[in-house]
């Protein structure tokens, strides 16, 4: 969701598809519970220390800027979310990944990604949040599965007509999904397959990548991963 503009407190929300689905069930399962504020879309940039009319004007063009509308993609929305940290907080807390710069796989193979949180509890401490972290891929197409063990556990499966086999806490899926969509799970590993799916691939198009956002419950910390697949046909 997102402000209308800096005059009123009127609120544009756009509900998911998943959003959609419960509130037509009219049965009370539609409930918000939790949300979250961010600024991805201002340019602090803009903040004028020497503005001619003086100090008072310095956010002048921040404050005037046009905000964007709601959009429901999270791969795209809501990059910066703002957080609170305790009082005496002395350090930012993030997130690293082995290969943070980016991750490359050939289509079928695997990969485990188990990130560290640094500056937990706004000191030097280094470690897994206890609440685990939220995996978004922002193109599913990509995975053949993703699963997130630890804390939470939870499958995203694949859309569409599903052949499943179902093992403790995750789920393998290897139909296809032919729309472009951001996945969540949550955990504390994440363990993803490449896809498979030669359609998705050509000569002209021998890799394709998106983004594996990471983020930290506890602490908020945010780190986007490239994430590449190669094409293993010629």
């Amino acid at each position: 969701m997102g402000y209308l503009d800096n005059s009123s407190i009127t609120v544009d929300a756009i509900l998911t598809k998943k959003g959609r689905e419960l509130l037509a069930k009219n049965d009370g399962s539609f409930e918000i519970t939790q949300f979250a504020l961010g600024d991805s879309e201002i340019d602090y940039t803009l903040f004028n220390e020497t503005h001619p009319n003086g100090t008072q004007y310095s956010a002048e063009a921040i404050e005037n800027m046009p905000l964007i509308e709601a959009i429901p993609d999270g791969g795209n929305m809501m990059q910066s979310k703002l957080i609170t940290l305790a009082r005496g907080t002395s350090a930012i807390p993030y997130i690293q990944v082995a290969n943070q710069t980016g991750i490359e796989l050939s289509q079928g193979a695997i990969q485990a990604i188990k990130p560290r949180t640094f500056n937990i509890n706004g000191n030097n401490q280094a470690g897994t949040e206890s609440r685990g972290y939220r995996f978004t891929i922002v193109d599913n197409r990509l995975r053949e599965y993703i699963t997130a063990t630890g804390s939470t556990p939870t499958t995203s499966p694949r859309k569409g007509n599903r052949r499943m086999s179902q093992q403790a806490d995750s789920t393998t899926i290897s139909t296809i999904s032919n729309v472009a969509t951001a996945e969540t799970v949550v955990g504390r590993t994440l363990t993803i397959q490449a896809t498979t799916n030669n359609a998705l691939f050509s000569t002209s198009l021998p890799s394709l990548t998106t983004s594996l956002i990471i983020e930290g419950i506890n602490t908020g910390a945010r780190i986007a991963v490239p994430f590449t697949v190669n094409s293993t046909t010629t």
